[in-house]
């Protein structure tokens, strides 16, 4: 066995997981996307999706990607820099930038590749990025590929980003990236307070909506535009793969950093274009969040009813404000068990461990959809309790949510 084979396979916490009867990844889901699933023959109510809207399996997003297939064909064959831009991409981008508030819009193929792209080629090697040390782990690749320094402050802490601003060249370029909505702890970013150290210290500000878009703001616009700061957020990021629907990210700005990045960011250049399906999907998702706000207020209606309801029966849930509700178990094992438990007993939930929260921080990740009804989260609740009595986490905990507050 080679030394890298011989390395690899000392990875054995997977094989030891599925041997326990408690491994919850890569299952396989053989249906559209919706708030009921089909796994392995069941029907499973679905708590783990990313599509807040709902939208994935909507006729219009739907019908849109069909008639792209028909006009453009299934790929575009390159990448967006040479022969992989179609007329679709442009109008695409130009919604975007109407959207957002932005003079300009740009697309890549993912939302991970975004960040890649965006946080990587700005900033030079006597610069500065700063991020909160909760930021999505897309961000923290986006700075590995860059030369910049790196500097983490604590979560939502805005003491501690001023005392890191503080110590900074005041000559050097300095960039705050954070996540609107936190991905795990469902928590929005004091965007305000952010902007007036940014205004202080001469910072420039990217926030990442991908779990913001369709959300929060005026239309789903996203956290600049809950706050009502679009022209003091430098970038705004998000991806299609959540609320609109469908598969790429994009980041909208002013015409010179667009350009900028049209030209310097890697992940783009080298990178393959969304296909025709993809972008159609997204335009066709993103004129239904402009157009049916009744969407955004049955999601906030099922986030309000979900809080109160693991409120009342004494879960752990954090300071969340959206439909993103960490349950937190606290213990790596428990949290297995209790996704093996809930997907036996028809709830699709998703078990966060180390290294994706800090040790100790182990949760179940619940996620509300707009298409949700209050009977389906009700059931989920009746399973959540009943694991809770069989399985044992949250006990004695007097963590029982007196800061979580419901943002719309």
């Amino acid at each position: 066995m080679s030394i890298l084979k011989d390395r690899l396979a000392k990875y054995t916490y997977a094989d030891e997981v599925k041997e326990a009867g408690l491994y919850p990844y890569f299952r396989e889901i053989g249906s559209n996307q919706d708030t009921e699933v089909i796994i392995n023959g069941h029907k499973v109510l679905m708590f783990g999706s990313n599509s807040y809207l709902g939208l994935t399996n909507h006729p219009k997003v739907k019908e849109a990607a069909k008639q792209a297939i028909d006009k453009y064909g299934t790929g575009c064959a390159g990448s967006r820099f040479l022969n992989g831009t179609l007329d679709l991409h442009v109008e695409l981008e130009n919604k975007l930038a109407e959207f957002f508030e932005k003079e300009a819009a740009l697309i890549f193929s993912t939302g991970f590749q975004t960040n890649l792209g965006v946080i990587s080629c700005m900033t030079g090697r006597n610069d500065y990025i700063i991020l909160d040390e909760f930021d999505h782990a897309s961000i923290i690749d986006g700075t590995r590929l860059s030369f910049s320094k790196v500097i983490k402050y604590k979560h939502n802490d805005m003491k501690s980003l001023e005392s890191q601003l503080a110590k900074l060249e005041p000559s050097a370029v300095k960039m705050i990236v954070v996540d609107g909505i936190f991905s795990m702890e469902g928590d929005i970013v004091k965007l305000p307070e952010i902007v007036a150290l940014a205004k202080k210290y001469q910072a420039e500000i990217i926030v990442d909506d991908a779990h913001a878009v369709g959300v929060i703001g005026k239309n789903g616009a996203g956290t600049a535009s809950h706050f009502g700061l679009t022209n003091e957020v430098d970038f705004i990021v998000g991806t299609f793969s959540k609320s609109l629907a469908s598969l790429g990210g994009f980041v909208a700005s002013d015409k010179v950093a667009i350009d900028y990045m049209k030209h310097h960011a890697r992940s783009l250049i080298f990178s393959a274009s969304i296909p025709p399906s993809s972008a159609a999907s997204a335009l066709a998702a993103l004129e239904l969040m402009k157009n049916e706000p009744q969407l955004i207020d049955n999601l906030w209606s099922n986030t309000n009813y979900a809080i109160k309801g693991l409120k009342d029966l004494g879960f752990e849930i954090g300071p969340t404000e959206s439909p993103i509700i960490p349950i937190y178990v606290r213990d790596n094992e428990k949290t297995f068990k209790l996704t093996q438990f809930l997907i036996e007993e028809g709830v699709f939930v998703n078990p966060v461990i180390s290294p994706a929260v800090k040790s100790g921080d182990s949760l179940i990740r619940f996620s509300l959809m707009s298409s949700h009804t209050h009977a389906q989260i009700d059931f989920a609740l009746e399973k959540l309790v009943k694991a809770r009595k069989i399985i044992g986490f949250g006990e004695g905990t007097e963590l029982v949510n007196s800061h979580s507050v419901v943002a719309k």
